[in-house]
């Protein structure tokens, strides 16, 4: 029996231009990235930076990070490619429009674009991480939708009124499938293409989530005026904290380490490292950065900022500008 109320999902991911296929899940990928960096580029111009230098940085940052999401769902995963099973190939993992991103290998990866970047730009990776880090947040938030068109993580059967009705989408075609299988496993009925019974909507948890997180990250550094990386650390502690919950709540395909999806090792893991850093670096202590750059830049905006003499000796301004005007790393 079905219950009276339930979330219901789109039976179709993929939609026609003549023969340019354009996908959900890509579109919310991107339209979160979009997000992201016009709310970066607002709090990096606002902490006395050039707004197109998030767009310069973010060009390192997003192809990295979307290499490194698919490399760790890849490498995480890998009997969806590798092992034979019927239906599937090796080629499969490049098709990342088909889904699967892990967000701990985009992190990783991200983070080491936005280095390069930053780097190249004489730019504080730490302003960087702080200014766009709530716009990671939300982009995260847009990203689960993309799931939510796939008809893909989701939990165990469940009565409750927010149940998530589910959909056999074949992926290589892009729309439900009669008696097709879903994204976790489970059989559709023969011609039908919907499961009979409805599921704990993870995904929409995880957003839910992630808005959360960004607008308290964003209400903290509003308030404290945090810098060092603290607001990124504080992203990280909140968005693991929920994330190592949620994730228990998974049914979908998963490795197990002592019966425990890895992901929650993980997320653990990184959230104490993102703790421990931010005790280290002044916790709600650690003050905002005079300026966003380092080296030759860093001097330059500060002798341009309002009552410094543009002939004095910069101060020490804790964001790598050593004697001989090169960035410090």
């Amino acid at each position: 029996m079905h219950p009276l109320a339930y979330i219901p999902s789109p039976d179709r991911s993929v939609w026609h231009l003549g023969p340019l296929p354009i996908r959900a899940y890509a579109l919310c990928i991107v339209l979160g990235i979009v997000v992201a960096l016009w709310l970066g580029a607002k709090r990096f111009a606002a902490r006395g930076g050039r707004s197109d230098d998030v767009w310069d940085v973010a060009g390192w940052a997003v192809v990295l990070g979307i290499i490194g999401g698919r490399l760790y769902h890849v490498v995480s995963d890998p009997e969806l490619y590798f092992e034979g099973k019927p239906g599937t190939s090796p080629l499969d993992a490049f098709k990342i429009w088909d889904g699967g991103l892990g967000i701990w290998g985009a992190i990783a990866l991200g983070t080491l674009g936005a280095w390069i970047g930053c780097r190249r730009k004489q730019i504080s990776l730490h302003v960087f991480a702080d200014a766009v880090v709530p716009g990671v947040a939300f982009a995260q938030a847009i990203g689960r939708w993309g799931n939510w068109f796939n008809n893909e993580l989701y939990g165990d059967p469940t009565k409750l009124p927010w149940g998530l009705q589910i959909h056999c989408i074949d992926v290589s075609v892009g729309h439900a499938v009669p008696g097709g299988t879903a994204s976790g496993g489970e059989v559709c009925p023969a011609g039908s293409g919907t499961l009979v019974q409805h599921f704990v909507p993870t995904f929409l948890y995880e957003s839910i989530w992630d808005v959360l997180i960004g607008l308290l990250v964003l209400y903290l550094d509003r308030r404290l005026r945090l810098g060092r990386g603290n607001v990124m650390a504080l992203y990280v502690m909140g968005y693991t904290a929920g994330r190592g919950y949620i994730e228990t709540l998974r049914s979908d395909h998963a490795n197990h380490i002592l019966g425990i999806r890895l992901n929650v090792f993980t997320a653990i893991i990184v959230g104490l490292l993102a703790l421990l850093y931010f005790v280290l670096h002044g916790g709600f202590r650690a003050m905002r950065e005079p300026t966003p750059y380092t080296g030759a830049r860093a001097a330059a905006a500060l002798a341009e900022q309002p009552g410094e003499d543009a002939d004095a000796e910069p101060e020490p301004t804790g964001v790598g500008v050593e004697p001989d005007g090169h960035a410090r790393e």
